[in-house]
């Protein structure tokens, strides 16, 4: 599997772009700022959106790309929808604050209803998903809305994106004894700001330490969310805390295979 960091901030700013991640060119997780760096044709080749939860910084490009891309698949052979796949809760919200004809058209019913470009499918947690070739597990996290992760099997092991989360004891049982390629985890706040992480359902370096303490695995750990101004004072204090597990910031633009 092939992953692209489009977006890994918590907010934006300067060379920073909300989450969202591509893999293997046709699965978007997330649609945070980050999916304005790519091409037309980048975005047309986009067949699924994941989606962890309803707020803004993770949802906003979802409305945009479906504009951008409606004359090209209009224009194709066959017509190609974009499948949004997320929990039922999430999938109210963006009918109801996103696709309303008020904050943007309603592109569940455009062009027309029989043939619209977005169709909104609901998804569980704990449900397995096929798409693209991709074995996909919904995750669960523990945020201020609904929210959820997701694992994906790959030739090295799974890929493991938290989505935003507070503590989460729940997912380190799900993921107790498996070989995980990569842990991609959220710290959003640095240890000068834990009760603010606490209240926003988001973890901090002190937080952070205690979760992963949880997961029997080798694995290198990716820190993604952090606010913008705060990546010197998270990392720092990470370092600080002497993690047996390597742990990393990630990066707008990294690549990884998987």
């Amino acid at each position: 599997m092939d992953l692209r960091v489009l977006g890994c901030s918590g907010s934006i700013a300067k060379d920073s772009r909300t989450t969202s991640f591509l893999l293997d060119d046709r699965v978007l997780v997330d649609a945070g700022t980050g999916v304005g760096d790519l091409s037309l044709d980048e975005l047309a080749a986009i067949d699924h959106i994941l989606v962890s939860h309803s707020h803004l910084d993770h949802v906003l490009g979802i409305p945009l790309i479906a504009d951008s891309i409606l004359r090209r698949r209009l224009e194709e052979p066959v017509f190609r929808t974009l499948q949004v796949h997320a929990l039922p809760a999430t999938l109210e919200a963006l009918r109801r604050h996103l696709f309303n004809d008020v904050i943007w058209p309603d592109f569940t019913r455009l062009p027309s209803p029989q043939r619209a470009i977005v169709q909104l499918q609901p998804l569980a947690v704990g449900q397995h998903l096929q798409l693209a070739g991709l074995d996909i597990e919904v995750l669960p996290a523990r945020h201020t809305v609904p929210a959820c992760g997701f694992a994906v099997q790959t030739a090295s092991g799974w890929w493991v994106y938290t989505g935003d989360t507070g503590p989460n004891a729940e997912l380190w049982q799900r993921l107790r004894g498996r070989r995980i390629a990569q842990l991609v985890i959220e710290t959003a706040f640095s240890d000068d700001e834990h009760a603010l992480a606490e209240v926003s359902g988001h973890l901090c370096p002190s937080m952070l330490a205690a979760e992963l303490a949880q997961l029997d695995a080798d694995m290198r750990t990716a820190i993604t969310h952090v606010k913008p101004g705060e990546m010197a004072a998270v990392t720092g204090q990470i370092a600080a805390l002497g993690m047996d597990l390597p742990v990393f910031p990630l990066a707008r633009g990294d690549r990884f295979r998987f």
